[in-house]
Protein backbone atom coordinates (compact mmCIF):
# COMPACT_ATOMS: atom_id res chain seq x y z
CA UNK A 1 0.00 0.00 0.00
CA UNK A 2 2.85 2.41 0.86
CA UNK A 3 4.37 1.79 -2.58
CA UNK A 4 1.10 2.74 -4.29
CA UNK A 5 0.80 5.91 -2.21
CA UNK A 6 4.36 6.92 -3.17
CA UNK A 7 3.62 6.37 -6.86
CA UNK A 8 0.39 8.37 -6.60
CA UNK A 9 2.21 11.24 -4.87
CA UNK A 10 4.92 11.22 -7.54
CA UNK A 11 2.37 11.32 -10.34
CA UNK A 12 0.58 14.21 -8.66
CA UNK A 13 3.89 16.07 -8.50
CA UNK A 14 4.48 15.45 -12.22
CA UNK A 15 0.96 16.69 -12.98
CA UNK A 16 1.56 19.93 -11.09
CA UNK A 17 4.87 20.40 -12.90
CA UNK A 18 3.17 19.79 -16.25
CA UNK A 19 0.43 22.33 -15.56
CA UNK A 20 3.00 24.94 -14.52
CA UNK A 21 4.98 24.24 -17.70
CA UNK A 22 1.96 24.57 -19.97
CA UNK A 23 0.91 27.81 -18.28
CA UNK A 24 4.39 29.31 -18.58
CA UNK A 25 5.13 28.44 -22.21
CA UNK A 26 5.00 31.53 -24.41
CA UNK A 27 3.02 31.15 -27.64
CA UNK A 28 3.64 33.11 -30.89
CA UNK A 29 0.77 35.47 -31.71
CA UNK A 30 -0.64 36.23 -35.14
CA UNK A 31 -0.94 39.94 -34.28
CA UNK A 32 2.72 40.38 -33.28
CA UNK A 33 4.27 43.61 -34.55
CA UNK A 34 7.36 43.98 -36.73
CA UNK A 35 10.06 46.35 -35.38
CA UNK A 36 10.28 49.70 -37.16
CA UNK A 37 13.73 48.72 -38.39
CA UNK A 38 13.15 45.05 -39.12
CA UNK A 39 16.45 43.19 -38.58
CA UNK A 40 17.61 40.77 -41.25
CA UNK A 41 16.87 37.15 -40.33
CA UNK A 42 18.97 34.40 -41.91
CA UNK A 43 16.90 31.22 -42.06
CA UNK A 44 19.22 28.24 -42.51
CA UNK A 45 18.11 24.78 -43.66
CA UNK A 46 20.53 21.84 -43.74
CA UNK A 47 19.18 19.13 -46.05
CA UNK A 48 20.37 15.58 -46.67
CA UNK A 49 18.12 13.18 -48.58
CA UNK A 50 15.00 15.26 -47.93
CA UNK A 51 13.28 15.14 -51.33
CA UNK A 52 9.94 14.30 -49.69
CA UNK A 53 9.88 17.38 -47.44
CA UNK A 54 12.26 20.10 -48.59
CA UNK A 55 9.81 21.50 -51.15
CA UNK A 56 7.06 22.09 -48.57
CA UNK A 57 9.56 23.59 -46.16
CA UNK A 58 10.93 26.12 -48.64
CA UNK A 59 7.50 27.03 -50.02
CA UNK A 60 6.28 27.80 -46.50
CA UNK A 61 9.37 29.95 -45.88
CA UNK A 62 8.75 31.83 -49.14
CA UNK A 63 5.29 32.83 -47.84
CA UNK A 64 6.53 34.56 -44.68
CA UNK A 65 5.02 38.01 -44.15
CA UNK A 66 8.16 39.30 -42.43
CA UNK A 67 9.76 41.98 -44.64
CA UNK A 68 13.49 41.31 -44.25
CA UNK A 69 14.86 37.76 -44.42
CA UNK A 70 17.00 35.40 -46.47
CA UNK A 71 16.91 31.62 -46.75
CA UNK A 72 20.13 29.63 -47.01
CA UNK A 73 19.89 25.95 -47.91
CA UNK A 74 22.78 23.48 -47.88
CA UNK A 75 22.53 20.23 -49.78
CA UNK A 76 24.60 17.92 -47.59
CA UNK A 77 25.73 15.47 -50.29
CA UNK A 78 22.25 14.04 -50.83
CA UNK A 79 21.84 10.85 -52.84
CA UNK A 80 18.26 11.62 -53.93
CA UNK A 81 16.70 14.60 -55.76
CA UNK A 82 17.01 17.05 -52.85
CA UNK A 83 19.54 19.21 -54.73
CA UNK A 84 17.34 19.47 -57.83
CA UNK A 85 14.26 20.52 -55.85
CA UNK A 86 16.19 23.21 -54.00
CA UNK A 87 17.74 24.49 -57.23
CA UNK A 88 14.34 24.78 -58.93
CA UNK A 89 12.88 26.83 -56.07
CA UNK A 90 15.98 29.00 -55.70
CA UNK A 91 15.81 29.80 -59.42
CA UNK A 92 12.48 31.62 -58.98
CA UNK A 93 13.18 33.34 -55.64
CA UNK A 94 16.35 35.35 -55.11
CA UNK A 95 15.85 35.28 -51.32
CA UNK A 96 16.86 31.61 -51.40
CA UNK A 97 20.55 30.77 -51.71
CA UNK A 98 21.75 27.24 -52.41
CA UNK A 99 25.07 25.82 -51.17
CA UNK A 100 26.66 22.43 -51.67
CA UNK A 101 28.11 20.78 -48.60
CA UNK A 102 31.76 19.94 -48.17
CA UNK A 103 32.83 16.36 -47.36
CA UNK A 104 32.24 15.46 -43.71
CA UNK A 105 35.44 15.49 -41.60
CA UNK A 106 36.00 12.51 -39.30
CA UNK A 107 35.67 14.58 -36.12
CA UNK A 108 32.34 16.23 -37.03
CA UNK A 109 28.77 14.96 -36.87
CA UNK A 110 26.77 15.63 -40.03
CA UNK A 111 24.23 18.20 -38.90
CA UNK A 112 26.60 20.47 -36.90
CA UNK A 113 28.94 20.51 -39.91
CA UNK A 114 26.15 21.49 -42.29
CA UNK A 115 24.83 24.21 -39.97
CA UNK A 116 28.31 25.64 -39.41
CA UNK A 117 28.87 25.93 -43.16
CA UNK A 118 25.56 27.76 -43.55
CA UNK A 119 26.33 30.18 -40.71
CA UNK A 120 29.56 31.23 -42.40
CA UNK A 121 27.53 32.51 -45.37
CA UNK A 122 24.71 34.13 -43.36
CA UNK A 123 24.36 37.92 -43.38
CA UNK A 124 21.53 38.32 -40.88
CA UNK A 125 21.33 39.92 -37.46
CA UNK A 126 19.47 36.81 -36.32
CA UNK A 127 20.30 33.19 -37.19
CA UNK A 128 17.40 30.73 -37.40
CA UNK A 129 18.21 27.05 -37.98
CA UNK A 130 15.26 24.88 -39.02
CA UNK A 131 15.05 21.29 -40.20
CA UNK A 132 14.14 20.44 -43.77
CA UNK A 133 11.05 18.53 -42.62
CA UNK A 134 9.42 21.55 -40.96
CA UNK A 135 6.55 23.63 -42.32
CA UNK A 136 5.91 27.22 -41.20
CA UNK A 137 2.87 29.46 -40.86
CA UNK A 138 3.14 32.80 -42.74
CA UNK A 139 3.49 34.81 -39.50
CA UNK A 140 6.15 32.52 -38.01
CA UNK A 141 9.17 34.82 -38.38
CA UNK A 142 7.33 37.92 -37.25
CA UNK A 143 5.75 36.35 -34.18
CA UNK A 144 8.79 34.39 -33.00
CA UNK A 145 11.18 37.31 -33.41
CA UNK A 146 8.79 39.44 -31.34
CA UNK A 147 9.11 37.00 -28.42
CA UNK A 148 12.89 36.68 -28.78
CA UNK A 149 13.41 40.45 -28.78
CA UNK A 150 11.04 41.03 -25.88
CA UNK A 151 12.70 38.35 -23.71
CA UNK A 152 16.25 39.23 -24.89
CA UNK A 153 17.11 35.60 -25.53
CA UNK A 154 20.48 34.15 -26.48
CA UNK A 155 18.69 31.06 -27.79
CA UNK A 156 15.01 30.54 -28.49
CA UNK A 157 13.84 27.02 -29.26
CA UNK A 158 10.75 25.09 -28.34
CA UNK A 159 8.09 22.57 -29.21
CA UNK A 160 6.81 22.34 -32.81
CA UNK A 161 3.72 20.32 -33.59
CA UNK A 162 4.92 16.79 -34.34
CA UNK A 163 3.04 15.22 -37.23
CA UNK A 164 2.33 11.51 -37.47
CA UNK A 165 0.90 9.60 -40.41
CA UNK A 166 0.72 5.89 -39.53
CA UNK A 167 -1.04 4.42 -36.49
CA UNK A 168 2.24 3.28 -34.85
CA UNK A 169 3.62 6.81 -35.16
CA UNK A 170 0.43 8.28 -33.69
CA UNK A 171 0.93 6.03 -30.68
CA UNK A 172 4.66 6.62 -30.22
CA UNK A 173 5.54 10.20 -31.15
CA UNK A 174 3.28 12.08 -28.65
CA UNK A 175 4.97 10.24 -25.76
CA UNK A 176 8.08 12.41 -26.27
CA UNK A 177 6.49 15.68 -25.12
CA UNK A 178 4.67 13.84 -22.33
CA UNK A 179 7.98 12.75 -20.83
CA UNK A 180 9.78 16.07 -21.33
CA UNK A 181 7.06 18.37 -20.02
CA UNK A 182 6.11 16.07 -17.16
CA UNK A 183 9.62 15.90 -15.76
CA UNK A 184 11.53 19.02 -16.82
CA UNK A 185 10.66 22.13 -14.73
CA UNK A 186 10.75 24.66 -17.55
CA UNK A 187 8.64 27.12 -15.56
CA UNK A 188 11.41 27.28 -12.95
CA UNK A 189 14.35 27.25 -15.39
CA UNK A 190 12.91 30.24 -17.27
CA UNK A 191 12.48 32.27 -14.09
CA UNK A 192 15.88 31.67 -12.51
CA UNK A 193 17.91 34.83 -11.98
CA UNK A 194 21.03 32.93 -12.98
CA UNK A 195 20.49 31.68 -16.58
CA UNK A 196 20.08 27.93 -16.89
CA UNK A 197 19.73 25.63 -19.92
CA UNK A 198 16.15 25.05 -21.03
CA UNK A 199 14.91 22.59 -23.68
CA UNK A 200 16.56 22.94 -27.08
CA UNK A 201 15.01 21.07 -30.01
CA UNK A 202 17.07 21.18 -33.19
CA UNK A 203 14.05 21.49 -35.47
CA UNK A 204 13.96 25.20 -34.60
CA UNK A 205 16.77 27.24 -32.99
CA UNK A 206 16.94 31.06 -33.10
CA UNK A 207 20.09 32.97 -32.06
CA UNK A 208 21.12 36.61 -32.18
CA UNK A 209 24.11 36.62 -34.52
CA UNK A 210 26.54 37.93 -31.89
CA UNK A 211 25.47 35.34 -29.32
CA UNK A 212 25.92 32.53 -31.82
CA UNK A 213 29.45 33.48 -32.77
CA UNK A 214 30.43 34.43 -29.21
CA UNK A 215 30.09 30.81 -28.16
CA UNK A 216 31.79 29.52 -31.31
CA UNK A 217 28.72 28.47 -33.27
CA UNK A 218 28.19 24.82 -34.11
CA UNK A 219 31.92 24.25 -33.93
CA UNK A 220 31.61 24.06 -30.15
CA UNK A 221 29.36 20.98 -30.55
CA UNK A 222 31.00 19.60 -33.68
CA UNK A 223 31.17 16.01 -32.43
CA UNK A 224 27.70 15.80 -30.91
CA UNK A 225 24.92 13.78 -32.52
CA UNK A 226 22.33 15.53 -30.31
CA UNK A 227 23.84 18.93 -30.99
CA UNK A 228 20.69 20.80 -29.98
CA UNK A 229 20.86 19.76 -26.32
CA UNK A 230 24.55 20.61 -26.16
CA UNK A 231 24.04 24.01 -27.78
CA UNK A 232 21.53 24.80 -25.04
CA UNK A 233 24.06 23.73 -22.43
CA UNK A 234 26.77 25.89 -24.02
CA UNK A 235 24.48 28.93 -24.04
CA UNK A 236 23.79 28.42 -20.34
CA UNK A 237 27.47 27.99 -19.52
CA UNK A 238 28.18 31.40 -21.00
CA UNK A 239 25.41 33.12 -19.08
CA UNK A 240 23.01 33.44 -22.02
CA UNK A 241 19.25 33.31 -21.65
CA UNK A 242 17.78 30.17 -23.18
CA UNK A 243 13.99 30.00 -23.58
CA UNK A 244 11.70 27.25 -24.90
CA UNK A 245 8.27 28.21 -26.23
CA UNK A 246 5.19 26.54 -27.68
CA UNK A 247 5.86 26.62 -31.42
CA UNK A 248 2.94 24.41 -32.39
CA UNK A 249 0.78 27.25 -33.83
CA UNK A 250 3.50 28.29 -36.28
CA UNK A 251 5.77 25.27 -36.90
CA UNK A 252 4.95 21.65 -37.66
CA UNK A 253 7.42 18.87 -38.28
CA UNK A 254 7.20 15.49 -39.97
CA UNK A 255 10.46 14.32 -38.46
CA UNK A 256 10.19 10.60 -39.21
CA UNK A 257 8.57 8.93 -42.18
CA UNK A 258 7.46 5.50 -41.05
CA UNK A 259 7.85 3.56 -37.81
CA UNK A 260 11.23 2.20 -38.94
CA UNK A 261 12.64 5.70 -39.33
CA UNK A 262 11.13 6.57 -35.94
CA UNK A 263 12.95 3.64 -34.37
CA UNK A 264 16.31 4.58 -35.87
CA UNK A 265 15.86 8.29 -35.23
CA UNK A 266 15.10 7.79 -31.55
CA UNK A 267 17.87 5.23 -31.35
CA UNK A 268 20.38 7.76 -32.64
CA UNK A 269 19.46 10.22 -29.90
CA UNK A 270 19.25 7.61 -27.14
CA UNK A 271 22.64 6.17 -28.15
CA UNK A 272 24.17 9.59 -27.60
CA UNK A 273 22.46 9.97 -24.22
CA UNK A 274 23.75 6.55 -23.15
CA UNK A 275 27.27 7.66 -24.07
CA UNK A 276 26.88 10.87 -22.03
CA UNK A 277 25.26 9.54 -18.86
CA UNK A 278 24.51 5.80 -18.77
CA UNK A 279 23.72 5.68 -15.03
CA UNK A 280 21.35 8.65 -15.23
CA UNK A 281 19.54 7.08 -18.18
CA UNK A 282 19.05 3.84 -16.26
CA UNK A 283 17.55 5.85 -13.41
CA UNK A 284 15.17 7.64 -15.75
CA UNK A 285 14.09 4.39 -17.38
CA UNK A 286 13.32 2.83 -14.01
CA UNK A 287 11.36 5.91 -12.95
CA UNK A 288 9.40 5.83 -16.21
CA UNK A 289 8.54 2.18 -15.61
CA UNK A 290 7.33 2.60 -12.03
CA UNK A 291 5.37 5.80 -12.67
CA UNK A 292 4.07 5.43 -16.23
CA UNK A 293 3.73 1.69 -16.96
CA UNK A 294 3.45 -0.24 -13.68
CA UNK A 295 0.11 1.38 -12.69
CA UNK A 296 -1.53 -0.30 -15.68
CA UNK A 297 -0.25 -3.69 -14.48
CA UNK A 298 -1.45 -3.08 -10.92
CA UNK A 299 -4.85 -2.07 -12.25
CA UNK A 300 -5.18 -5.32 -14.17
CA UNK A 301 -3.83 -7.34 -11.26
CA UNK A 302 -5.97 -5.63 -8.62
CA UNK A 303 -9.25 -5.85 -10.51
CA UNK A 304 -9.04 -9.03 -12.59
CA UNK A 305 -6.44 -11.33 -11.05
CA UNK A 306 -6.22 -10.80 -7.28
CA UNK A 307 -8.86 -9.63 -4.83
CA UNK A 308 -7.39 -6.36 -3.49
CA UNK A 309 -8.81 -3.97 -0.84
CA UNK A 310 -11.00 -1.14 -2.11
CA UNK A 311 -8.53 1.48 -0.89
CA UNK A 312 -5.75 -0.18 -2.90
CA UNK A 313 -7.93 -0.22 -6.00
CA UNK A 314 -8.92 3.39 -5.49
CA UNK A 315 -5.28 4.53 -5.32
CA UNK A 316 -4.43 2.62 -8.52
CA UNK A 317 -7.45 4.12 -10.32
CA UNK A 318 -6.26 7.55 -9.19
CA UNK A 319 -2.81 6.82 -10.67
CA UNK A 320 -4.30 5.90 -14.05
CA UNK A 321 -6.57 8.94 -13.99
CA UNK A 322 -3.58 11.24 -13.43
CA UNK A 323 -1.60 9.63 -16.27
CA UNK A 324 -4.52 9.86 -18.71
CA UNK A 325 -5.26 13.45 -17.68
CA UNK A 326 -1.60 14.41 -18.24
CA UNK A 327 -1.68 12.80 -21.67
CA UNK A 328 -4.91 14.62 -22.50
CA UNK A 329 -3.42 17.99 -21.48
CA UNK A 330 -0.33 17.46 -23.62
CA UNK A 331 -2.10 16.07 -26.67
CA UNK A 332 -4.75 18.81 -26.59
CA UNK A 333 -2.14 21.58 -26.34
CA UNK A 334 -0.02 20.28 -29.21
CA UNK A 335 -2.91 18.87 -31.29
CA UNK A 336 -1.64 15.31 -31.17
CA UNK A 337 -3.84 12.32 -32.16
CA UNK A 338 -6.26 11.44 -29.36
CA UNK A 339 -5.77 7.73 -30.00
CA UNK A 340 -2.28 7.93 -28.51
CA UNK A 341 -3.72 8.33 -25.00
CA UNK A 342 -5.48 4.96 -25.11
CA UNK A 343 -2.34 3.13 -26.27
CA UNK A 344 -0.11 4.82 -23.71
CA UNK A 345 1.56 1.62 -22.36
CA UNK A 346 2.45 0.52 -25.90
CA UNK A 347 3.99 3.91 -26.68
CA UNK A 348 6.04 3.81 -23.49
CA UNK A 349 7.19 0.25 -24.19
CA UNK A 350 8.45 1.36 -27.61
CA UNK A 351 10.81 3.78 -25.88
CA UNK A 352 11.84 1.12 -23.36
CA UNK A 353 12.79 -1.33 -26.10
CA UNK A 354 14.68 1.40 -27.94
CA UNK A 355 16.69 2.22 -24.83
CA UNK A 356 17.60 -1.45 -24.42
CA UNK A 357 18.53 -1.74 -28.09
CA UNK A 358 20.57 1.48 -28.22
CA UNK A 359 22.20 0.82 -24.87
CA UNK A 360 23.20 -2.63 -26.03
CA UNK A 361 24.79 -1.20 -29.16
CA UNK A 362 26.75 1.27 -27.03
CA UNK A 363 27.95 -1.48 -24.67
CA UNK A 364 29.30 -3.64 -27.48
CA UNK A 365 30.61 -0.63 -29.43
CA UNK A 366 28.37 -1.24 -32.44
CA UNK A 367 27.64 2.46 -33.09
CA UNK A 368 24.64 3.88 -34.94
CA UNK A 369 23.82 4.78 -38.52
CA UNK A 370 21.88 7.92 -39.47
CA UNK A 371 21.39 9.48 -42.90
CA UNK A 372 23.65 6.80 -44.37
CA UNK A 373 26.50 7.87 -42.05
CA UNK A 374 28.00 5.65 -39.37
CA UNK A 375 28.86 7.01 -35.94
CA UNK A 376 30.90 4.78 -33.67
CA UNK A 377 33.16 5.20 -30.68
CA UNK A 378 36.24 5.31 -32.84
CA UNK A 379 34.87 8.34 -34.69
CA UNK A 380 34.84 10.35 -31.41
CA UNK A 381 31.32 11.46 -32.31
CA UNK A 382 29.05 11.24 -29.26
Amino acid sequence: MLYQVIIAAGLLTFLINLILNLRSLKTPRRNSKVPAQAPLISVMVPARDEEDTIGNCLESLRKQDYPNYEVLVLDDNSTDNTLGIIADIAAVDDRIRLFRGEPLPDDWAGKPHACYQLAQHARGDWFLFVDADTTHAPHMLRSVLSIAMKLKTSLLSGFPRQLATSLPQKIVIPVMYFIILGWLPLWWLHRCKKPKPSMAIGQFMLFPRDEYWKMGGHKVVQSRIVEDIWLGIEVGRRGGRHIAIDLSPVVSCNMYRGIGATWHGLGKSIYSIVAMAPVALVGLVLAAYFFYIAPFYWFWNGFFVTEMPYLYRGIVVFQLAVIIFMRWLIDRRFREPAISVWFHPIGMLFYFMNVIYSGGRWIIGAGVTWKERFYGRESTVE
